[in-house]
């Protein structure tokens, strides 16, 4: 599939556990092609210089991580992990009150989309086969619907047509609340 490799779907470093599917990401695309000016577009976009505006997968394990510095305070990430589970499909309690108020508009609307059918996939394959294609899902979506070009959760527009697709995939980028950075929301616990 254009924008995304096999090893990508089955690399669960890049499942998180909210159902934000890191490969996906404006940020983890921008580290995994070296795109400069894209981490220099979200660094500004989420409050961090573009040298930090880097990250390789939520789900990383080990000490050589990317880890893009939001990612490492979010609270929905460590009540999985504190579950011993490695998703929010996983869990009986979802939704939740963290999930109900992750404070960006863009997330809250996919996260509520995105469980559910990663849910139906593990039911209906298996974990290991169902969580691979609940990511090339999540894949496939993101391509503009009038070129057929890969697109990053997010994205108001096609880079190569320049079509407006915002509304077409999970609506305007905004925060719920406050105009506070991601920084400033995501570091109160």
């Amino acid at each position: 599939m254009k924008g995304w490799s096999e090893d990508e779907f089955k690399n669960r470093e890049l499942m998180a556990p909210c159902g934000l599917y890191c490969g996906v990401c404006a940020v983890y695309i921008a580290t995994r092609d070296k795109n400069e000016k894209l981490k220099g577009i979200m660094g500004g976009l989420y409050g961090s210089k573009p040298e930090e505006t880097e990250c390789l997968g939520c789900m990383q394990s080990g000490s050589n991580q990317k880890l893009y510095g939001a990612c490492q305070l979010c609270e929905i990430r460590d009540c999985v992990k504190s579950k011993n589970l490695y998703s929010c499909h996983q869990c009986e309690e979802w939704p939740c009150k963290l999930t109900d108020n992750f404070p960006i508009s863009t997330g809250n609307r996919v996260i509520k989309r995105t469980i559910p059918i990663w849910r139906e996939k593990v039911a209906a394959r298996g974990d290991e086969e169902g969580s691979v294609d609940w990511a090339r899902s999540e894949c496939e979506r993101y391509h503009c619907p009038e070129c057929g070009e890969p697109l990053f959760r997010g994205a108001q527009r096609c880079r190569a047509c320049k079509s407006e697709i915002a509304d077409r995939l999970d609506g305007g980028f905004e925060w719920l609340g406050s105009g506070d950075s991601v920084k400033d929301i995501f570091g109160k616990k």
